[in-house]
C-alpha cells in the first residue's frame, strides 16, 4: 500500500505515459494521413491503378537511362533525344499528377490540381502529336530541319489546346479537371466530346490510310498501325464516355474514369515500345554491324577463309 500511495510522486512516471500516449497518437495521425491520400476522392483501387504503372514505368526509364543516353548520342538523332526528353519530362508531370489525386477534392488545391492537369494532359497531347508527325515523315527521320518543323506544328496545336482550356478555366469558371458524379456541367462535357471526337478522328483517317490506297505514304511498320488501332478505340470509349456523362449517365462517368486510368497508366509505356524500344533496338543491330565491319577491315575473318 505505501508503494502504491508514493507512486504518484515518483518522478518520471507521467512523463513516460505521456510519451506513450503521444506516439500512439502520432502513428494513428501519420496512419490517417496515409489512407486519406491514397484513397481520398476516387477511392485506393483507382489511386493504386494509377501510381504503380507510371512509379513503375519512371523506375525502368531510370533503369535504362546509361544505356538509352549512351545509344543516343551515338546515334546521333536529333528527333530522339528530344523527344526522350520530353519523354522524362511527361512522365515525371504524370507521375506527379497520380500521386497527387487527392488533390483534385482537396479544399483550396483547386488551382493547383488545374495547372497541374492542364500541363500534365497538354503534355502528353504534344507527345502524340509528335509521334505521329514522326512516323509519318518517315522511319527515324534525323536532323535539325526535321525536328525543328515537327516540333513546331506539334507544338502550335499544343499551345491552342492549352489556350482554349485555360479560357474555360479561369475565364468561365468551368472545373474542367475536376470530376463530379453528381453535378454535370454541360459545357465541360460538350468541350470534352468535341476534343475527343477531333483526335478520334485523325486516328481513324489514318487507319482508313491503311486500307486504302494512300498506304504507301505511311511507314511501313506494324507497330505503329497497332498503336493507331488501341488509340483509336481508346478514344472512341472517352468519346462515348463523355457523351453520356454529359446527360447525366452515371455508367457514362464511370466508363470516363475507367478511360482516364488506362491513359494516365497505359499510355507513356505504349508509346515507349512503339516508338523508343525499337529505335534502341536497332541501335544495337547497327553497333554489332559497325563492330563486325570494324573487325572484318582489320583482318580478324581473315582465318576462317583460309
Amino acid at each position: 500500500m505505501r508503494a502504491l500511495q508514493e507512486a504518484p510522486s515518483q518522478p518520471g512516471l507521467p512523463i513516460s505515459l505521456s510519451l506513450g500516449s503521444n506516439s500512439t497518437l502520432g502513428e494513428g495521425a501519420s496512419g490517417s494521413r496515409f489512407y486519406s491520400w491514397l484513397g481520398e476522392c476516387h477511392g485506393a483501387f483507382h489511386n493504386v491503378a494509377l501510381i504503380v504503372p507510371s512509379l513503375l514505368f519512371v523506375l525502368y526509364l531510370a533503369y535504362q537511362a546509361r544505356k538509352s543516353f549512351s545509344k543516343l548520342s551515338h546515334g546521333r538523332s536529333y528527333i530522339m533525344i528530344a523527344y526522350y526528353g520530353c519523354l522524362w519530362l511527361v512522365s515525371l508531370l504524370n507521375l506527379a499528377w497520380c500521386c497527387l489525386q487527392a488533390w483534385e477534392c482537396t479544399p483550396g488545391k483547386e488551382l493547383a490540381w488545374n495547372f497541374l492537369s492542364l500541363f500534365t494532359t497538354s503534355g502528353m497531347l504534344f507527345l502524340e502529336v509528335s509521334l505521329l508527325a514522326f512516323l509519318i515523315q518517315g522511319n527515324y527521320a534525323s536532323g535539325l530541319e526535321a525536328l525543328t518543323r515537327t516540333f513546331v506544328v506539334s507544338g502550335v496545336l499544343v499551345v491552342l489546346d492549352i489556350l482554349l482550356k485555360a479560357i474555360y478555366l479561369f475565364g468561365f469558371g468551368i472545373p474542367l479537371f475536376v470530376d463530379n458524379k453528381d453535378r454535370t456541367d454541360r459545357m465541360k462535357w460538350d468541350l470534352w466530346v468535341v476534343h475527343r471526337l477531333v483526335i478520334t478522328a485523325i486516328y481513324g483517317f489514318i487507319l482508313f490510310m491503311y486500307h486504302s490506297k494512300w498506304r504507301e505514304r505511311l511507314p511501313a511498320r506494324p507497330a505503329f498501325y497497332k498503336y493507331t488501332a488501341v488509340m483509336f478505340m481508346l478514344n472512341i470509349l472517352a468519346l462515348f464516355a463523355c457523351g453520356l456523362t454529359g446527360n447525366g449517365a452515371g455508367f457514362g462517368f464511370w466508363l470516363y474514369g475507367a478511360t482516364v486510368v488506362c491513359y494516365h497508366a497505359l499510355y507513356l509505356p505504349l508509346l515507349y515500345v512503339t516508338f523508343l524500344a525499337d529505335f534502341f533496338q536497332e541501335e544495337d543491330l547497327h553497333l554489332e554491324n559497325v563492330y563486325y565491319s570494324e573487325m572484318k577491315d582489320a583482318g580478324f575473318f581473315d582465318a576462317d577463309w583460309e
